[in-house]
């Protein structure tokens, strides 16, 4: 049974490996940390004595790449599912409460509705959101939307911070209209919002190891990827830190590592070159809080306008905070960026400003290549000129914002193809 090298184990590596390995395919999966899911993974922080994830993510249920994964690894299960798609916000400046709630089927009605969308817009402001689809390759968000509008800062520029971890000034208008296209324009049923309820190790990444063990996948850590060797157009060999491994005759090699490890040892490899940031706080109460107005026990999450955060995420006692596109807080000192997400938090959940408890703040300087227009006709392909190696990884081009679904899409046509070879 000819093997098939995966060099990277993040969500696009493991959901390349996950296939192949269904398939009956000899699988060999090399990673440079010491766990597995990239930027998707769980660890223990001393700080605050928890297990906390690196960052927050939601899927919607119109993300059928990333569903289907867990239903592979049979870890859907796992996910808090809203039986409707609700979107509880809180303006920290005000206190302001409201949700947009989306109704079933493509005709967007709930716009129309007061109680069903964000107070002080109008309904023709969501409608000219289908400037979108007529967006030029260079256009951004901000050309074909009024940064002036209620709507923006209520909707539109929360919607392409969390889905292009870019400020819509600079963010690729095509791509924000793939996902408007994809959740809203098709309805409640497909942007109902799902978290991993345990955390996203326990969701997408150990259920993938123990898959993967049971099938006979090694799964090799602490293997940085240092060169490749290359001949008759063909990957040959693989150089890692302390070892090398030969590619035989028939052999495939996968690289699902991020843009620019993947650029310096591929030759003449084209790939995003810039990248954003996103910021994460992570805060153990003494005590796990009352539920805001709009969470639930399946819809721990709730959107923050007009503070320094901008997604909340409830688990127990743990409140963890995001803000995406975080190029000017990255730069803050962490301690100045853990009094203004307690601010936040105290307002959002109606806690004592004056008691903070401990606080993780944790810079993904690096998280996502920079969506923009330029950036968009970087993204490479899966098939390389090199006849046994094809590339995967959520910056590759998939069509989609680099996600988790982007990540899952991408392992997956690499495994396509890897299965013609």
């Amino acid at each position: 049974m000819t093997r098939v090298h995966i060099v990277g184990a993040g969500i696009a590596g493991l959901s390349c490996a996950v296939r192949l390995a269904g398939r009956g395919r000899a699988v060999t999966l090399y990673e440079a940390a010491a766990q597995a899911g990239g930027r998707c993974r769980s660890y223990f922080d001393a700080k605050i004595g928890r297990t906390i994830d690196n960052g927050n993510h939601i899927l919607l249920s119109a993300n059928e790449a990333a569903l289907s994964y867990l239903d592979e690894i049979g870890a859907r299960h796992t996910l808090c599912v809203p039986p409707r798609a609700v979107f509880p916000f809180v303006d920290v400046r005000s206190g302001e409460r409201w949700c947009m709630r989306p109704n079933a089927g493509p005709v967007p009605w709930w716009i129309f509705a007061p109680g069903r969308r964000a107070p002080g817009t109008r309904a023709g402001s969501y409608l000219a959101g289908l400037r979108l689809a007529f967006a030029g390759p260079d256009q951004t968000v901000a050309d074909l939307l009024d940064p002036a509008d209620p709507l923006w800062e209520r909707f539109w520029e929360p919607l392409t911070v969390a889905a292009l971890n870019t400020a819509p000034r600079e963010a690729s208008a095509r791509l924000l209209w793939q996902v408007v296209k994809e959740t809203f324009g098709r309805g409640e049923a497909a942007c109902r919002p799902f978290i991993a309820r345990g955390g996203l190790g326990a969701s997408f990444v150990e259920p993938a190891l123990e898959l993967l063990g049971a099938a006979g996948a090694e799964v090799c850590f602490n293997q940085r990827l240092r060169a490749i060797d290359f001949e008759a157009e063909r990957a040959a060999g693989l150089h890692f830190a302390e070892r090398s491994v030969a590619v035989e005759p028939g052999e495939q090699v996968v690289i699902a590592l991020p843009p620019a490890v993947a650029a310096a040892l591929l030759p003449g490899l084209e790939a995003p070159a810039d990248s954003r940031p996103i910021v994460n706080g992570h805060i153990r109460l003494p005590a796990p809080p009352r539920l805001a107005p709009g969470m639930s026990e399946d819809r721990p999450f709730l959107g923050l306008v007009g503070g320094a955060a901008q997604w909340l995420f409830l688990r127990g006692d743990v409140v963890s905070l995001t803000v995406s596109a975080a190029a000017e807080l990255a730069e803050r000192p962490s301690e100045e960026i853990a009094e203004r997400f307690w601010a936040d938090t105290a307002v959002a959940l109606d806690l004592d400003p004056d008691q903070r408890p401990p606080i993780r703040i944790v810079k993904e300087r690096r998280a996502t290549f920079a969506q923009t227009p330029q950036a968009l006709r970087r993204r490479a392909p899966a098939r390389t000129k090199w006849r046994n190696l094809v590339l995967a990884g959520d910056w590759t081009d998939t069509g989609f914002p680099a996600t988790i679904e982007s990540a899952v899409r991408s392992g997956r046509a690499a495994a396509g193809i890897v299965t013609e070879i």
